[in-house]
């Protein structure tokens, strides 16, 4: 979950010009941290620039491992032994950097997904490159990492609990002036290389010295302290729980330790299975909690925060009228009052956090911890938490979206939410929530995770409702556009197909949303190079939107605009400009010469005398164009960038060189600002200006832009790649072996 970007800290620019940026929310460091120096590998001796490491469980000596004494731990009881502090000392050691003005960029990212990584990503590429998110955030994401290898501006990425290596494909951080902290709960979940460094407990030095700093107030508590640590086996996350009750409650630890052998020596009598420490602590602290809170608030809170992404709840969801319903409805007396005395009970007895200085504030809980608690709630509690948390989190997503708001925690305590409920939102149909959620991943572009969510529902409501449920056909619908938003045509066809089909079944031949699948569907046929097809349904449906609606109509404007694209794309140039030049007169007579709509039928129709030789009337359209973008859009969007490349481009079939290198200049420089140096359509500018060079006899500066290139290239992509001999053959057309 990100946050706004943190103050820059004096002293933290080395001489480079570069602003320090945070961006991510770094875990407060809990209280009484120590810094193991005995037991923790030294990060600031491994974790140098151009290096990475990563912090896993040291799993010597398990219990349960083969040979290991004693009886076997149940299996979900195991995941306590992840809980060894690793994103503390992460933490500890991303703000020492960051205090010290080591480094000058820090990005935290939940790692638990592709699609958390991406929205880190992109908010870091937003904020540190100054680059917009012009593009889906796979093609940001790319852009970021690139920056990161070229920078000169020292930097630190963490990404905390990695799931899964996979999800970095493409995304892994590197560079020379940077350090990349990995923190994972197995090593099979760090990638390749990277150096793994285990962190086990703490040693009995480190662990008394934990609990005596914890318990300051009343040194009587301190009364059987070594006694303590050794039954709970020195581990970090059983001593956290542990101090916290002692604390709160007033018992010592001789006192919690008599409590700690009764309740583990009846649990292992009713199960025949060993219990860790953790297994056993947190039973208590639920407990302790409770009476903190003078009733069930408390409890049932810790409830809804077990079926949400841990790492990071906006409070906000745990605040909300559905989750204040479904307090009230457990037995609970209603209020904020009370919802504010329920976290300060849960974060008193050791079992969350709430991070405050976020908007809005952040509630953090172990993920062990919450399957814990999961595997304990009986099923209709199970049944009736999950409903009120979809309604809590459809409740707290604003809608449109506030620019600061952080949509990246809502969908992440949508996915956790989706995972461990099955079917049990689609009771009578999708719940709203995961449609919002599916919403909300296609307007941060992440245009995969989209695929995947919007897939699923449509599997999901097949299977549970029918293809004949409107929830499924809608689902349907957004997989079809999540499909081409993410440039997989081939696969967006049989979708839009299907939806068409199922229209056309439910509906008559001339009902609007007919025609507009049947619009979609041809779209998705251009994409997939399907020219003949796309034109046959494209003809149909402008004839159908003219006759239904009137030749001057958005809506028919609109399909006889596709139709026009699709007699480009198909090389029909004369009917595609015949078909442009009719659609822009009654777009600038209906919605005038500036309207966005009107310059996308503008750049059509110069696309067309461009394609069709027509160079002169292409200049004119273009130029025209171009101002237009730039004084309604400005010069940094990526429709004026555009233009002037297009520009450019006719000027050189025009012949006119000098002009043509202005406007190829003017649009580098500014693909190079929104979408970064290695973006395909980057490249293409500077191949195109190097063309223009050297026909204006600048053969060291065509043969310096073109070398630069392929050496920005060569740092990333094997040297045989079809880009790189693309442009090495370019340099040979200029005269460079």
């Amino acid at each position: 979950m990100t946050s706004a970007t943190q103050p820059a800290v004096a002293g933290a620019v080395p001489g480079n010009g570069f602003r320090p940026v945070r961006i991510g929310t770094v875990p407060a460091l809990a209280e009484g941290f120590i810094a193991r120096a005995e037991t923790a590998p030294s990060l600031a001796a491994t974790l140098r620039p151009g290096t990475a490491v990563a912090l896993v469980p040291d799993r010597a000596g398990d219990p349960g491992a083969p040979g290991a004494p004693g009886p076997a731990p149940l299996p979900g009881d195991q995941d306590w032994l992840r809980s060894t502090g690793k994103t503390q000392l992460a933490a500890a050691f991303a703000e020492s950097l960051w205090q010290s003005g080591k480094i000058d960029l820090l990005v935290w990212v939940e790692a638990t997904s592709r699609a958390s990584v991406l929205a880190a990503y992109g908010e870091a590429t937003a904020e540190a490159t100054s680059r917009k998110q012009a593009s889906s955030s796979e093609s940001v994401g790319t852009q970021f990492v690139d920056w990161l290898g070229e920078t000169s501006c020292s930097w630190l990425v963490v990404l905390d609990d990695l799931a899964d290596p996979a999800d970095l494909d493409e995304l892994w951080p590197s560079g020379p002036t940077g350090r990349v902290l990995v923190t994972a709960s197995d090593a099979t979940a760090v990638p390749d290389g990277v150096q793994v460094l285990p962190v086990g407990p703490f040693n009995s030095r480190e662990a008394l010295g934990y609990l005596m700093e914890r318990l300051t107030a009343d040194p009587s508590q301190r009364l059987g302290a070594v006694e303590l640590i050794n039954e709970l086996g020195f581990a970090p996350a059983a001593l956290g729980q542990a101090t916290a009750v002692i604390v709160s409650s007033g018992v010592s630890c001789h006192d919690y330790r008599d409590y700690f052998i009764r309740r583990r020596n009846q649990l292992t009598e009713s199960s025949g299975a060993s219990f860790l420490p953790g297994a056993v602590t947190w039973r208590f602290s639920f407990e302790h909690a409770g009476q903190l809170s003078g009733g069930r608030s408390a409890q049932l809170l810790l409830a809804l925060a077990a079926m949400l992404d841990g790492h990071g709840i906006p409070r906000t969801v745990l605040t909300s009228p559905a989750a204040g319903d479904y307090l009230a409805g457990g037995g609970a007396p209603s209020g904020s009052e009370r919802d504010g005395a329920a976290l300060v009970a849960l974060e008193r007895a050791g079992l969350l956090t709430v991070d405050s200085v976020t908007t809005p504030p952040t509630v953090r809980i172990s993920p062990v911890l919450q399957a814990a608690l999961r595997a304990v709630m009986p099923e209709d509690l199970r049944d009736r938490t999950a409903r009120a948390v979809a309604d809590a989190l459809l409740q707290a997503w604003p809608d449109p979206e506030l620019p600061a708001w952080p949509a990246s925690g809502l969908q992440s305590c949508a996915a956790a939410l989706r995972q461990v409920t099955g079917d049990l939102l689609w009771a009578g149909g999708c719940h709203p929530l995961l449609m919002r959620a599916g919403e909300s991943l296609d307007q941060a572009r992440l245009t995969e995770a989209a695929v995947a969510h919007w897939r699923d529902l449509a599997t999901t409501g097949d299977r549970v409702l029918g293809g004949g449920h409107p929830d499924t056909m809608l689902a349907c619908q957004r997989l079809a556009d999540a499909y081409l938003a993410a440039d997989r045509p081939d696969d967006a066809v049989p979708w839009f197909q299907w939806v068409l089909d199922s229209q056309s079944h439910r509906r008559p031949p001339d009902h609007r949303d007919v025609l507009e699948s049947r619009r979609h569907l041809g779209h998705a046929l251009v994409a997939a190079l399907r020219f003949e097809d796309a034109i046959s349904a494209l003809e149909r449906v402008a004839a159908d939107f003219e006759r239904i609606c009137g030749p001057g109509h958005t809506e028919t404007l609109g399909a006889r605009d596709e139709l026009a694209a699709a007699y480009l794309a198909a090389g029909r140039h004369a009917d595609a400009i015949i078909l442009y030049q009719r659609t822009l007169a009654d777009r600038e007579r209906a919605q005038g010469a500036n309207h966005p709509q009107t310059m996308t039928t503008r750049q059509g129709l110069g696309d067309s005398y461009l394609a069709s030789g027509r160079s002169k009337e292409a200049v004119s359209v273009y130029k025209r164009m171009a101002a237009g973008r730039e004084r309604v859009l400005g010069p940094d969007h990526l429709d004026t960038i555009m233009a002037r490349n297009s520009l450019g481009a006719a000027y050189q079939k025009m012949g006119k060189t000098a002009a043509a290198e202005q406007a190829y200049e003017q649009a580098r420089a500014g693909f190079e600002r929104v979408l970064g140096p290695r973006h395909p359509d980057t490249l293409r500018c500077r191949v195109e200006l190097a063309r223009i060079y050297g026909r204006l006899g600048r053969y060291g500066d065509a043969r310096a832009l073109l070398r630069g290139t392929v050496d920005r290239l060569e740092r990333t992509l094997p040297k045989d790649d079809p880009l790189i001999r693309e442009l090495r053959d370019s340099l040979a057309d200029i005269g460079e072996e």
